[in-house]
C-alpha cells in the first residue's frame, strides 16, 4: 500500500533511525531537506548494479531485497532489508555505481537520502560523520558474521541460527516456545543463507519431524528454544 509522502513526518522518522539518533532537531531538519519519499511497488526495482549510486535508503514500510546474479543466471540474496533498516550507506561513498541490485519484495516505502545532502552534512558536522562511521561498521560487522556461518558453519547451524538469532542467549533462564515469522518467501531466505531451497526444505522437515518446530506456511513455530539452539550445536 502507498503512502502520502506528505504525512510523513521526515525529522521524526530519520531520528528513530540509528544513523540519526541523538542528532539535533536542526541537524534532522537539514538532512530531511534531503531526503524524498518514494512508493515502491511488489516486485520492482529500486536501483540495479551499474546505475549511479546518488542515495542511500532506509525503510519506512515493506521489505528489499539486496541481491546479485552470476553471469550464469543464478541469483544470491545478500540480505532482506526490514522497517526501520538502511541500506547502500558505504556505497555513496564510493564514487562508483551500484555494486548490487535492490528490489522491493512487497509494497514498500523508502526514504532515500541524497548522498549530496550527506555529504554536506559531513563537512559541516564531524559528529555527523560518526554517526556514518557508526553505521557502515555495523554493517561490516553484519556481513563478516555471514562469511563467518558460511565458512564454519554448516547448512542446519546456519538455518537454526537464523531462526534464532533475535532471541537472547541466557544460560540462567529456561527459553520455551515462540514463533518464527519468515520475512520473504523460502527460497528467498535459502538464498540468503547460501543455501538450495531443496536442501532448506529437507531441514525444516527434519526439525518437524524430530518435534523441535511446526510449520504453518512461513510461520516456523519453536517448540523448545534451548532443544533447538543444542540441535544445531551437534
Amino acid at each position: 500500500m502507498s503512502l502520502d509522502p506528505q504525512i510523513i513526518d521526515k525529522p521524526r522518522f530519520l531520528a528513530g533511525s540509528p544513523l540519526f539518533s541523538g542528532l539535533s532537531p536542526s541537524e534532522l531538519s537539514r538532512i530531511a531537506k534531503s531526503c524524498q519519499i518514494k512508493n515502491y511497488a511488489k516486485g520492482e526495482m529500486i536501483f540495479r548494479v551499474g546505475e549511479a549510486c546518488d542515495a542511500f535508503h532506509l525503510v519506512v514500510s515493506g521489505q528489499v531485497k539486496l541481491f546479485v546474479v552470476s553471469p550464469a543466471g543464478q541469483e544470491k540474496v545478500i540480505e532482506i532489508i526490514s522497517p526501520g533498516q538502511s541500506f547502500a550507506e558505504a556505497l555513496v561513498f564510493l564514487n562508483k555505481p551500484y555494486i548490487l541490485s535492490a528490489q522491493a519484495l512487497v509494497d514498500t516505502v523508502l526514504v532515500n537520502v541524497s548522498k549530496r545532502g550527506v555529504v554536506k552534512e559531513i563537512e559541516q558536522d564531524p559528529h555527523f560523520a560518526l554517526h556514518m562511521l557508526a553505521g557502515v561498521s555495523r554493517r561490516l560487522h553484519g556481513l563478516i558474521q555471514d562469511v563467518e556461518a558460511y565458512s564454519l558453519q554448516n547448512g542446519m547451524q546456519r538455518l537454526i541460527g537464523y531462526l534464532l538469532r533475535d532471541v537472547e542467549v541466557d544460560a540462567g533462564q529456561n527459553q520455551y516456545a515462540l514463533t518464527v515469522s519468515l520475512p520473504a518467501s523460502k527460497a528467498t531466505i535459502a538464498s540468503r543463507l547460501s543455501l538450495t531451497p531443496e536442501y532448506f526444505s529437507r531441514v525444516l522437515h527434519e526439525l518437524e519431524a524430530q518435534q523441535l518446530i511446526t510449520i504453518d506456511r512461513r510461520e516456523i513455530r519453536i517448540l523448545d528454544v534451548n532443544k533447538l539452539r543444542g540441535y544445531g550445536a551437534q
